[in-house]
C-alpha cells in the first residue's frame, strides 16, 4: 500500500510542476469567473425560479470547461510514460497494475478537486457582497459539488483509459475529447429518434440532466450508480490493458 501512496504523491506533484497544469487551471478559473460574473447579472435582474447551482452547473461554460480540462489533465498519464519508455520500468517495480492505475487516477482526481476549491470562494463572495442575494442552501451546494465530483471522476477515468491506448499525448487528448462529446450528446438521442429505447438511453446517460438534478439538491441513486459504474469499468479495463502488455 505504501507504493500506492508514493506513486500518488508523484503524480500529484507532477501537476504542480507542469506549466500545462497551471495554464489549464488559469483557463478553468477564468471561465468559471466569467460564469459567476454573468450569474450576478442574472440574480440582480431578479429572474424568478432561477437557482444558484442551476446557473452554475447548467451553464454551457461548465460543460465547455469539462471538454477542455479533462483531456488536457489526463493525456499525459500513460502516454508520456509510453513515449519516454518508463512504463515498462514502472510495471517491473514492486507495485501491482491495480495500484498503478489507482494511483494515477487518484493523482489526477486530487488535482481536479483542488481546481474546484477556489470556486467555493466565489459563492462566499457572492453571498457576502451582493446587495440582494438568495440565502445559500448548504445541502443544495453539497449536492451540486457531489454531482460534479462524480461526473468528473467518470470523465477522468475515460481520459485515463484513452491515455493508456497511445504513446502520443495529442492523440490521447483528441480521443478523450471525442468520447466525452459522445457521452455528453447521448443525452440528446431522444430528439433524434422516436424509438422507445432512445428515451431510456437519454434518461440513463444524460449528464446535463443528472447535473441539473444534483444542482437542485436531488441526489438520485441512479445517476450515482451510473457515474460510479462507468468510472470503475474504465479503470478495470485500464488494469486489464496493463496486464495484457506483460504477455506481449
Amino acid at each position: 500500500m505504501s507504493s500506492f501512496w508514493v506513486l500518488w504523491r508523484k503524480e500529484l506533484a507532477g501537476y504542480f510542476l507542469s506549466p500545462v497544469a497551471y495554464v489549464t487551471t488559469a483557463f478553468f478559473l477564468l471561465v468559471m469567473g466569467l460564469v459567476f460574473y454573468l450569474l450576478t447579472g442574472i440574480l440582480a435582474a431578479g429572474t424568478p425560479g432561477v437557482g444558484l447551482m442551476n446557473l452554475m452547473f447548467g451553464s454551457p461554460f461548465y460543460w465547455m470547461t469539462q471538454l477542455v480540462v479533462v483531456p488536457v489533465l489526463t493525456m499525459r498519464l500513460f502516454a508520456e510514460e509510453r513515449r519516454m519508455g518508463t512504463l515498462e520500468t514502472l510495471l517491473t517495480a514492486p507495485i501491482t497494475d491495480t495500484q498503478v492505475v489507482a494511483a494515477k487516477f487518484a493523482g489526477v482526481f486530487s488535482f481536479y478537486t483542488i481546481m474546484w476549491i477556489p470556486t467555493a470562494l466565489f459563492l462566499v463572495g457572492l453571498q457576502a457582497y451582493a446587495a440582494e442575494s438568495p440565502p445559500l442552501d448548504p445541502g443544495v451546494i453539497a449536492a451540486g459539488y457531489f454531482g460534479m465530483l462524480l461526473s468528473g471522476a467518470m470523465y477522468l477515468a475515460i481520459g485515463l483509459l484513452c491515455s493508456l491506448t497511445t504513446s502520443n499525448q495529442i492523440v490521447a487528448a483528441i480521443s478523450c475529447f471525442s468520447l466525452l462529446i459522445l457521452v455528453l450528446f447521448a443525452g440528446f438521442v431522444e430528439y433524434l429518434t422516436a424509438h422507445p429505447a432512445a428515451r431510456i438511453l437519454t434518461d440513463l446517460m444524460a449528464p446535463h440532466r443528472h447535473m441539473m438534478d444534483f444542482a437542485r439538491g436531488v441526489v438520485d441513486t441512479r445517476p450515482v450508480i451510473y457515474f460510479v459504474s462507468v468510472t470503475i469499468g474504465c479503470l478495470f479495463t485500464a488494469v486489464r490493458l496493463l496486464e495484457s502488455r506483460q504477455w506481449r
